[in-house]
C-alpha cells in the first residue's frame, strides 16, 4: 500500500517532523496487526510518502481502512497531519495486454517460437540466489535458473545476456546492474514449448516477490520486474543475428590477439638479434684495441695508450 502524510508549514525555525516519529504513529493506528515492512519512499518539506507491506494480500483493505482519511497529532504542534492510503497497483501485464499486442502486430507470426506469448523477460534478479555452489562462481548458473522455472512447465529455451562475453559490445548495454542492497543483479528470458506454461508462470510470478531461503533457514525476498517479452528476442531470426555478430567479434578477437602475437614475436626477435651483436662485437673491439696497440711506437704509447699490454712475437 501507498500511505502519504502531509505536513503542516512549520512556522518557528528550526523546528522539525520526525520521520521516525511520524511512522511509529502509523504502525500504533493499525491494532491486531503488524506491518512486514513499512519504509519511505519519499520526504520532502510538504508530504511524506511510506510504502507498506503486509504478510497476508486480504489484510490490506483492513489497513487501508485504518488509516486513509484519519489524523495524526504530534506532541509540540498544533497542526494535524492528514493521512491517505491507497492499495498499491500492480504495475503487472495481464492476459489482456499480451493477446491484444500479439494480435494486432503486423511483423509477428504466432506459429513461430518467440513470436506469439511464450517469453518471459525476467529483471533485477540476484545474482547469488542462482549461482552454483559446486562451481564457486557468483554468477548466475542456467542449470540454477532452468530448475527454479522449470516448475512452471517445460522450457524451450533462455537466454541469460550477462553470462555472453560479447553482449555488451554486441549491444552496448551494460547488463550487470546493482539493487538498493548493493547486490548484483541480472536480467533473463524465459521460453515456454506450451502457451500454458507460459500463463502458468505469469499468473504465479503476477504481485509476488521472489524468495530466497538459504541453508540457515533465513529467508530473503525481494521485488523483480516482470513483462512479457515484446521484441522477439528468443525467436529463431534473432538468435541467429546474435550468433553471427557473436562470430564476428570472435573473428575480430582472434585477429587482434594474432596481431598482438606477431609484434611481441618480433620484438623479440629484435631484441635476440641486439643481444647476438653484441656479444659478437666485444671480442672483435678487443682485439682491434690490441692490434692497434702492437703497432704504435714508444712515444706513441707513453702518450696514449700507455694502460695496454704490448702483444709478445
Amino acid at each position: 500500500m501507498i500511505i502519504r502524510v502531509a505536513l503542516p508549514q512549520l512556522k518557528q525555525p528550526g523546528k522539525s517532523i520526525s520521520n521516525w516519529e511520524v511512522m511509529e504513529r502509523l504502525k500504533g493506528m493499525v491494532t491486531n496487526h503488524q506491518f512486514s515492512t513499512l519504509r519511505i519512499s519519499k520526504s520532502t518539506m510538504d508530504f511524506i510518502r511510506f510504502e507498506g507491506e503486509v504478510d497476508n494480500k486480504g489484510l490490506v483493505k483492513a489497513f487501508v481502512s485504518a488509516l486513509d482519511g484519519k489524523s495524526i497529532k504530534l506532541s509540540g504542534f498544533s497542526d494535524i497531519l492528514k493521512v491517505r492510503a491507497v492499495e498499491y497497483k500492480i504495475d503487472f501485464p495481464t492476459r489482456h495486454d499480451w493477446d491484444s499486442f500479439f494480435r494486432d502486430a503486423k511483423d509477428m507470426n504466432e506459429n513461430l517460437p518467440g513470436e506469439r506469448p511464450d517469453t518471459i523477460h525476467l529483471e533485477g534478479l540476484p545474482c547469488k540466489w542462482f549461482a552454483s555452489k559446486d562451481t564457486g562462481s557468483e554468477k548466475p548458473s542456467e542449470d540454477v535458473f532452468m530448475k527454479v522455472f522449470n516448475a512452471f512447465g517445460e522450457i524451450r529455451n533462455i537466454d541469460i545476456p550477462m553470462l555472453d562475453p560479447y553482449r555488451e559490445e554486441m549491444t552496448g548495454r551494460n547488463f550487470h546492474t546493482f539493487s538498493f542492497g548493493g547486490h548484483l543483479n541480472f536480467e533473463a528470458y524465459i521460453q515456454y514449448k506450451e502457451y500454458v506454461g507460459f500463463m502458468k508462470a505469469m499468473n504465479s510470478l503476477r504481485g509476488m516477490k521472489l524468495l530466497y531461503k538459504g541453508e540457515d533457514g533465513k529467508a530473503v525476498a525481494c521485488n523483480i520486474k516482470v513483462s512479457f517479452d515484446s521484441t522477439k528476442h528468443l525467436s529463431e531470426a534473432s538468435i541467429k543475428k546474435r550468433q553471427l555478430e557473436r562470430q564476428k567479434l570472435q573473428e575480430l578477437e582472434q585477429r587482434r590477439e594474432e596481431q598482438k602475437r606477431k609484434e611481441k614475436e618480433a620484438e623479440e626477435k629484435l631484441k635476440e638479434e641486439e643481444r647476438k651483436r653484441g656479444v659478437c662485437e666485444g671480442p672483435e673491439n678487443e682485439q682491434q684495441h690490441l692490434v692497434a696497440c702492437s703497432t704504435v711506437g714508444p712515444a706513441q704509447v707513453s702518450q696514449g695508450f700507455s694502460l695496454f699490454v704490448p702483444i709478445q712475437g
